[in-house]
Protein backbone atom coordinates (compact mmCIF):
# COMPACT_ATOMS: atom_id res chain seq x y z
CA UNK A 1 0.00 0.00 0.00
CA UNK A 2 2.94 2.71 0.69
CA UNK A 3 5.04 1.32 -2.21
CA UNK A 4 1.58 2.12 -4.16
CA UNK A 5 0.92 5.60 -2.86
CA UNK A 6 4.49 6.62 -3.44
CA UNK A 7 4.21 5.56 -6.95
CA UNK A 8 0.92 7.16 -7.11
CA UNK A 9 2.69 10.63 -5.82
CA UNK A 10 5.92 10.22 -8.02
CA UNK A 11 3.24 10.47 -10.85
CA UNK A 12 1.54 13.32 -9.46
CA UNK A 13 4.48 15.28 -9.01
CA UNK A 14 5.72 14.05 -12.90
CA UNK A 15 2.11 15.90 -13.79
CA UNK A 16 3.72 19.31 -13.20
CA UNK A 17 6.07 18.83 -16.16
CA UNK A 18 3.47 20.12 -18.02
CA UNK A 19 4.16 23.44 -17.25
CA UNK A 20 6.33 23.83 -19.87
CA UNK A 21 3.26 24.80 -22.12
CA UNK A 22 3.42 28.03 -20.49
CA UNK A 23 6.93 28.45 -21.19
CA UNK A 24 6.20 27.71 -24.80
CA UNK A 25 2.81 30.00 -24.92
CA UNK A 26 4.60 32.77 -23.57
CA UNK A 27 7.24 32.50 -26.14
CA UNK A 28 4.70 32.18 -29.15
CA UNK A 29 2.28 34.75 -27.81
CA UNK A 30 5.03 37.35 -27.24
CA UNK A 31 4.68 41.18 -28.84
CA UNK A 32 8.72 40.15 -29.51
CA UNK A 33 8.27 37.12 -31.96
CA UNK A 34 4.78 38.85 -33.58
CA UNK A 35 6.64 42.19 -34.45
CA UNK A 36 8.93 42.21 -37.32
CA UNK A 37 11.05 44.87 -36.61
CA UNK A 38 12.30 43.00 -33.22
CA UNK A 39 13.33 40.16 -35.51
CA UNK A 40 14.69 42.19 -38.07
CA UNK A 41 17.16 44.60 -35.58
CA UNK A 42 17.56 41.23 -34.05
CA UNK A 43 18.96 39.12 -36.47
CA UNK A 44 21.51 42.19 -37.29
CA UNK A 45 22.64 41.94 -33.82
CA UNK A 46 22.94 38.34 -33.57
CA UNK A 47 20.08 38.26 -31.05
CA UNK A 48 18.44 34.60 -29.97
CA UNK A 49 14.82 35.34 -29.32
CA UNK A 50 14.96 32.92 -26.64
CA UNK A 51 12.35 32.41 -23.57
CA UNK A 52 15.58 34.16 -21.57
CA UNK A 53 15.14 36.98 -23.93
CA UNK A 54 11.17 37.43 -24.12
CA UNK A 55 11.41 37.07 -19.89
CA UNK A 56 14.10 40.10 -19.96
CA UNK A 57 11.50 42.14 -21.98
CA UNK A 58 9.12 41.55 -20.10
CA UNK A 59 10.54 41.95 -16.83
CA UNK A 60 11.98 45.53 -17.96
CA UNK A 61 8.49 46.26 -19.54
CA UNK A 62 6.26 45.19 -16.39
CA UNK A 63 8.21 44.21 -13.51
CA UNK A 64 5.13 44.22 -11.04
CA UNK A 65 2.86 42.53 -13.16
CA UNK A 66 5.46 40.07 -13.86
CA UNK A 67 6.53 39.04 -10.35
CA UNK A 68 3.09 38.59 -9.26
CA UNK A 69 2.14 36.40 -11.58
CA UNK A 70 5.04 34.20 -11.22
CA UNK A 71 4.28 34.37 -7.08
CA UNK A 72 0.68 33.56 -7.75
CA UNK A 73 1.73 30.30 -9.90
CA UNK A 74 4.45 28.80 -8.21
CA UNK A 75 2.23 29.93 -4.43
CA UNK A 76 -0.43 27.66 -5.59
CA UNK A 77 1.79 24.88 -7.43
CA UNK A 78 3.45 24.41 -4.61
CA UNK A 79 0.58 24.19 -2.30
CA UNK A 80 -0.47 21.46 -4.61
CA UNK A 81 2.62 19.51 -4.31
CA UNK A 82 2.54 19.99 -0.94
CA UNK A 83 -0.78 18.52 -0.54
CA UNK A 84 0.37 15.54 -2.23
CA UNK A 85 2.92 14.91 -0.33
CA UNK A 86 1.63 15.48 3.28
CA UNK A 87 -1.57 13.43 1.89
CA UNK A 88 -0.98 10.47 4.28
CA UNK A 89 -0.98 12.37 7.11
CA UNK A 90 -3.56 15.55 6.50
CA UNK A 91 -5.45 16.17 3.50
CA UNK A 92 -5.66 20.10 3.70
CA UNK A 93 -5.24 22.52 0.70
CA UNK A 94 -5.96 25.58 3.66
CA UNK A 95 -2.97 24.50 5.26
CA UNK A 96 -0.80 23.85 2.94
CA UNK A 97 -1.53 27.35 1.45
CA UNK A 98 -0.72 28.75 4.67
CA UNK A 99 2.60 26.91 5.05
CA UNK A 100 3.66 27.50 1.50
CA UNK A 101 2.77 31.05 2.05
CA UNK A 102 4.85 32.06 5.22
CA UNK A 103 7.44 30.01 4.12
CA UNK A 104 7.56 31.52 0.90
CA UNK A 105 7.73 35.02 3.07
CA UNK A 106 10.86 33.46 5.36
CA UNK A 107 8.33 34.26 8.44
CA UNK A 108 8.24 30.46 9.93
CA UNK A 109 5.50 30.46 12.72
CA UNK A 110 6.64 26.59 13.52
CA UNK A 111 2.16 26.25 14.16
CA UNK A 112 2.58 23.86 10.93
CA UNK A 113 5.14 21.84 9.90
CA UNK A 114 5.38 19.46 7.03
CA UNK A 115 5.91 15.48 8.18
CA UNK A 116 7.29 14.01 4.89
CA UNK A 117 10.09 14.23 2.66
CA UNK A 118 8.76 15.12 -0.13
CA UNK A 119 6.89 17.72 2.35
CA UNK A 120 10.21 18.86 3.25
CA UNK A 121 11.72 19.19 -0.01
CA UNK A 122 8.70 21.07 -1.68
CA UNK A 123 9.12 23.87 1.70
CA UNK A 124 12.80 24.03 1.26
CA UNK A 125 12.37 25.22 -2.33
CA UNK A 126 10.05 27.41 -1.41
CA UNK A 127 12.22 28.90 0.98
CA UNK A 128 14.96 29.71 -1.90
CA UNK A 129 12.34 30.90 -4.09
CA UNK A 130 10.92 32.87 -1.47
CA UNK A 131 14.51 34.92 -1.23
CA UNK A 132 15.08 34.94 -4.74
CA UNK A 133 11.87 36.93 -5.36
CA UNK A 134 12.54 38.87 -2.45
CA UNK A 135 15.71 40.29 -3.80
CA UNK A 136 13.47 40.58 -7.49
CA UNK A 137 10.87 42.64 -5.53
CA UNK A 138 13.27 45.12 -3.78
CA UNK A 139 15.44 46.13 -7.19
CA UNK A 140 11.68 46.50 -9.39
CA UNK A 141 11.12 49.13 -6.11
CA UNK A 142 14.22 50.23 -5.98
CA UNK A 143 14.12 51.08 -9.72
CA UNK A 144 10.66 52.09 -9.60
CA UNK A 145 12.09 54.93 -6.36
CA UNK A 146 15.06 55.78 -8.44
CA UNK A 147 15.26 59.07 -10.24
CA UNK A 148 15.04 59.37 -13.72
CA UNK A 149 17.44 61.44 -16.10
CA UNK A 150 15.64 64.50 -16.38
CA UNK A 151 15.05 64.36 -12.04
CA UNK A 152 18.64 63.85 -11.99
CA UNK A 153 19.70 66.68 -13.61
CA UNK A 154 17.14 69.18 -12.61
CA UNK A 155 17.90 67.70 -8.80
CA UNK A 156 21.62 68.52 -9.13
CA UNK A 157 20.88 71.62 -11.00
CA UNK A 158 19.29 73.32 -7.90
CA UNK A 159 21.77 71.50 -5.55
CA UNK A 160 24.38 73.53 -7.52
CA UNK A 161 22.66 77.03 -6.90
CA UNK A 162 22.17 76.27 -3.25
CA UNK A 163 26.21 75.64 -3.10
CA UNK A 164 26.85 78.85 -5.40
CA UNK A 165 24.89 80.57 -2.82
CA UNK A 166 26.85 79.59 -0.01
CA UNK A 167 30.12 79.96 -1.61
CA UNK A 168 29.38 83.25 -2.52
CA UNK A 169 28.07 83.79 1.76
CA UNK A 170 31.76 82.23 2.54
CA UNK A 171 33.04 84.38 0.72
CA UNK A 172 31.73 87.67 2.13
CA UNK A 173 32.03 86.15 5.65
CA UNK A 174 36.43 85.98 4.90
CA UNK A 175 36.18 89.39 3.44
CA UNK A 176 34.63 90.17 6.85
CA UNK A 177 36.82 88.93 8.96
CA UNK A 178 39.65 89.86 7.10
CA UNK A 179 38.54 93.42 7.36
CA UNK A 180 38.09 93.12 11.00
CA UNK A 181 41.32 91.27 11.48
CA UNK A 182 42.86 93.93 9.75
CA UNK A 183 41.18 96.99 11.74
CA UNK A 184 41.83 94.82 15.01
CA UNK A 185 45.88 95.32 14.04
CA UNK A 186 45.59 98.91 13.33
CA UNK A 187 44.24 99.42 16.92
CA UNK A 188 47.07 97.41 18.62
CA UNK A 189 44.75 97.62 21.71
CA UNK A 190 43.21 94.12 22.50
CA UNK A 191 45.54 91.05 21.76
CA UNK A 192 41.70 88.87 22.71
CA UNK A 193 40.25 90.16 20.20
CA UNK A 194 43.28 90.10 17.35
CA UNK A 195 43.23 86.33 18.06
CA UNK A 196 39.25 85.61 17.73
CA UNK A 197 39.33 87.40 14.64
CA UNK A 198 42.62 85.35 13.41
CA UNK A 199 40.19 82.21 14.54
CA UNK A 200 36.99 83.26 12.81
CA UNK A 201 39.25 84.17 9.59
CA UNK A 202 40.81 80.44 9.40
CA UNK A 203 37.14 78.95 10.47
CA UNK A 204 35.37 81.24 7.58
CA UNK A 205 38.82 79.87 4.89
CA UNK A 206 37.84 76.52 5.75
CA UNK A 207 34.52 76.86 5.05
CA UNK A 208 34.95 78.46 1.66
CA UNK A 209 37.56 75.34 0.58
CA UNK A 210 35.10 73.20 1.69
CA UNK A 211 32.05 74.55 0.00
CA UNK A 212 34.16 74.62 -3.17
CA UNK A 213 35.69 71.30 -3.01
CA UNK A 214 31.74 69.89 -2.13
CA UNK A 215 31.15 71.78 -5.34
CA UNK A 216 33.76 70.20 -7.33
CA UNK A 217 32.55 66.77 -6.31
CA UNK A 218 28.96 67.75 -7.45
CA UNK A 219 29.75 68.78 -10.85
CA UNK A 220 32.27 66.63 -11.80
CA UNK A 221 29.59 63.83 -11.01
CA UNK A 222 26.74 65.57 -13.11
CA UNK A 223 29.42 65.58 -15.41
CA UNK A 224 29.99 61.47 -15.45
CA UNK A 225 26.03 61.42 -16.09
CA UNK A 226 26.51 61.48 -19.84
CA UNK A 227 23.65 60.76 -21.99
CA UNK A 228 24.31 57.56 -24.20
CA UNK A 229 21.02 57.40 -26.43
CA UNK A 230 21.74 61.46 -26.97
CA UNK A 231 25.04 61.10 -27.71
CA UNK A 232 24.51 57.86 -30.26
CA UNK A 233 21.95 60.05 -31.94
CA UNK A 234 24.03 62.86 -32.17
CA UNK A 235 26.75 61.31 -33.44
CA UNK A 236 23.87 59.26 -36.36
CA UNK A 237 23.50 62.85 -36.93
CA UNK A 238 26.78 63.40 -37.17
CA UNK A 239 27.38 60.58 -39.91
CA UNK A 240 24.38 61.49 -41.84
CA UNK A 241 25.57 65.01 -42.15
CA UNK A 242 29.14 63.88 -43.86
CA UNK A 243 27.65 61.18 -45.51
CA UNK A 244 25.11 64.51 -47.40
CA UNK A 245 28.06 66.25 -47.68
CA UNK A 246 30.50 63.61 -49.14
CA UNK A 247 27.34 63.12 -51.59
CA UNK A 248 26.89 66.51 -52.57
CA UNK A 249 31.05 66.95 -52.76
CA UNK A 250 31.19 63.78 -55.27
CA UNK A 251 28.02 65.85 -57.52
CA UNK A 252 30.39 69.14 -57.88
CA UNK A 253 33.17 67.17 -58.84
CA UNK A 254 30.90 65.10 -61.03
CA UNK A 255 29.79 68.37 -62.99
CA UNK A 256 33.27 69.72 -62.76
CA UNK A 257 34.16 66.90 -64.87
CA UNK A 258 31.17 67.27 -67.39
CA UNK A 259 32.06 70.90 -67.47
CA UNK A 260 35.66 70.37 -67.87
CA UNK A 261 34.83 67.81 -70.54
CA UNK A 262 32.34 70.26 -72.74
CA UNK A 263 35.20 72.59 -71.91
CA UNK A 264 37.64 70.34 -74.04
CA UNK A 265 35.22 69.20 -76.60
CA UNK A 266 34.43 72.97 -77.43
CA UNK A 267 38.63 73.86 -77.81
CA UNK A 268 38.83 70.84 -80.17
CA UNK A 269 35.79 72.12 -82.16
CA UNK A 270 37.43 75.68 -81.99
CA UNK A 271 41.01 74.38 -83.10
CA UNK A 272 39.44 72.32 -86.19
CA UNK A 273 37.56 75.36 -87.19
CA UNK A 274 40.53 77.75 -86.85
CA UNK A 275 42.96 74.92 -89.00
CA UNK A 276 39.90 74.55 -91.69
CA UNK A 277 39.70 78.62 -91.81
CA UNK A 278 43.75 78.78 -92.56
CA UNK A 279 43.49 75.79 -94.60
CA UNK A 280 40.90 77.76 -96.78
CA UNK A 281 42.95 81.05 -96.77
CA UNK A 282 46.12 79.78 -97.16
CA UNK A 283 45.76 79.21 -101.45
CA UNK A 284 44.67 82.61 -101.44
CA UNK A 285 47.65 84.40 -100.00
CA UNK A 286 49.17 82.47 -102.26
Amino acid sequence: MISFMNLELLLSVFMFLRLYLVHRAILLHSKVLLSASYRSIGSLNNINFTFRFVLKVLMNKYPARTLLVFILLFWLTASWMLTLCERATADHMNMALWLIAITFLTVGYGDVSPNTGCGKVVCLLTGVMGVACTAMLVAVVTKKLALNKGEKHVHFFMLDIQISKRIRHAAANVLRECWLLHRANLSQENRGEQRRHQRCLLEAIRVFRHLRLKQRKLRDFASEMVDLPKMQMIMCDLSANWNNSYRELEQRILSMEQKLDELNHCFQQTSELLSHFLRQRSPEIR
